[in-house]
């Protein structure tokens, strides 16, 4: 009996008789479901920093008296910018980048910061609607399975 003869284009592995894995390990790696709880959180974070970017802007240009136009102006911009970066820090996160874990980290550790004070004074919806997906984020980035998924790394640059 002959064997079929190997296709090199055939970009199955005949001896194994599975698919390669690839380069960043992509068609092989499983996204955990703590992966997209984290990701969520992180674009829910996002969502309500471009809210409250909304909601500055409009203040800012009906005229709400400001000290300084200029720093009020900056501060939208700082809004806007920290709410495209974690929109950014979850989308990478979703597909699994090393960066992307420290990333999350230290906004989520933001989010305590503010959210310990919030709670104290006297505002608890408002503390513990930060305080809990902040603290979930935070547990669930060290777990096992978000560590071993979010370990991809950028693909460099082909040599000439």
């Amino acid at each position: 009996m002959s064997r079929a003869p190997e296709n090199p284009a055939d970009p199955r592995n005949p001896s194994e008789g599975s698919w390669p894995k690839q380069p960043d390990g992509g068609a092989s790696r499983v996204r955990p479901p703590a992966v997209l709880v984290v990701a969520v959180i992180v674009a829910a974070e996002a969502t309500a920093l471009l809210a409250a970017a909304a909601w500055y802007g409009y203040q800012l240009f009906a005229g709400s008296p400001v000290m300084s136009f200029w720093g009020a102006v900056f501060t939208l911009g700082l809004l806007l910018a920290f709410s495209t970066w974690l929109y950014t820090v979850s989308l990478y996160l979703y597909r699994g980048y090393r960066w992307t874990r420290a990333a999350a980290l230290v906004a989520q550790l933001f989010v305590l910061t503010i959210g310990f004070p919030t709670l104290s004074a006297g505002l608890p919806i408002a503390g513990l609607a930060m305080l809990l997906p902040a603290a979930t984020a935070v547990v669930l980035l060290f777990h096992n399975k978000v560590i071993s998924f979010a370990s991809r790394t950028g693909s460099s640059t082909p040599a000439l």
